[in-house]
């Protein structure tokens, strides 16, 4: 029965039409009713120092943006090295991260990088996938339920099989995204801006991804380096932007350096 329900479902999604790109307004909406459900299914930490710290990293990140988002940040209590925005601002950082990154500035460079992918509109055509139309995205959450690893390769999508109708589609698609060398470069070097102008020294970013590569110790890398891969070029470049991003963090109204130690 499960076989037959999983080919008509595949069967279904195939022979309708590609819609059209979503609006912004759109694909906002549908993220908030996912972020509500991670909200309400995750464990929220209790990490006083690590709730204000993150919370006040966002807050100087989303002002260096200058989007006009519903910005809002949670913190999960989870051992996950991982981080990620949605498209209009919803914003969540996972404790294990935490440790890797060492100081404010680092967070503040992993934010800076999440945010850049909202800010630049980087998951239009994904989202466009689980937005066709309500009975698609219904069937898109059907697929995820029963479907399991040929829809849903993580474990935050899997996590999120539980949500209904479109926002189960987006959240789908949210999770299991994967961004273009193109897309993963414009993110460091606008993330790169966000936190120079957030007024935290730009010189900690090539260094986060030296420690993400340690933190994977010779294994498989964490989940957030799977979705943003590593790689020598990508410390380069953002050793080459620093004469840039320097002369932003020089004239940053407030400098917080690296700020407090995590």
């Amino acid at each position: 029965m499960k076989i037959v329900l999983l080919l008509f479902m595949l069967v279904g999604c195939a022979s309708l039409p590609t819609p059209k790109e979503p609006s912004d307004k759109e694909i906002n909406a549908e993220a908030k009713k996912a972020y509500a459900e991670v909200k309400k299914t995750s464990k929220l930490s209790t990490n006083i120092h690590w709730k204000t710290m993150v919370e006040r990293v966002a807050d100087r990140i989303a002002k260096a943006s200058g989007e006009n988002f519903e910005w809002e940040v949670i913190l999960i209590e989870s051992d996950q090295v991982n981080a990620w925005c949605m498209p209009g601002g919803k914003m969540a950082v996972y404790t294990g991260i935490m440790p890797v990154l060492k100081t404010e500035a680092a967070l503040a460079a992993v934010m800076g990088h999440e945010v850049a992918h909202a800010t630049l509109r980087h998951g239009k055509k994904g989202y466009a996938r689980a937005m066709k139309t309500k009975i698609t995205g219904l069937l898109v959450g059907g697929a995820v339920l029963i479907g399991g690893e040929m829809f849903c390769k993580t474990e935050n999508c899997k996590k999120l099989a539980s949500l209904g109708a479109v926002a189960s589609g987006f959240a789908a698609e949210f999770f299991d995204r994967k961004f273009s060398r193109e897309d993963e470069t414009d993110s460091d070097k606008v993330g790169q801006i966000y936190m120079a102008k957030a007024g935290y020294d730009p010189r900690e970013a090539p260094r986060v991804w030296e420690r993400m590569g340690h933190a994977a110790g010779g294994k498989a890398p964490p989940e957030w380096m799977s979705t943003h891969p590593s790689s020598t070029n990508r410390e380069q470049n953002l050793t080459k932007w620093l004469k840039e991003t320097t002369l932003i963090y020089q004239n940053s109204e407030k400098k917080y350096g690296l700020g407090e130690k995590i």
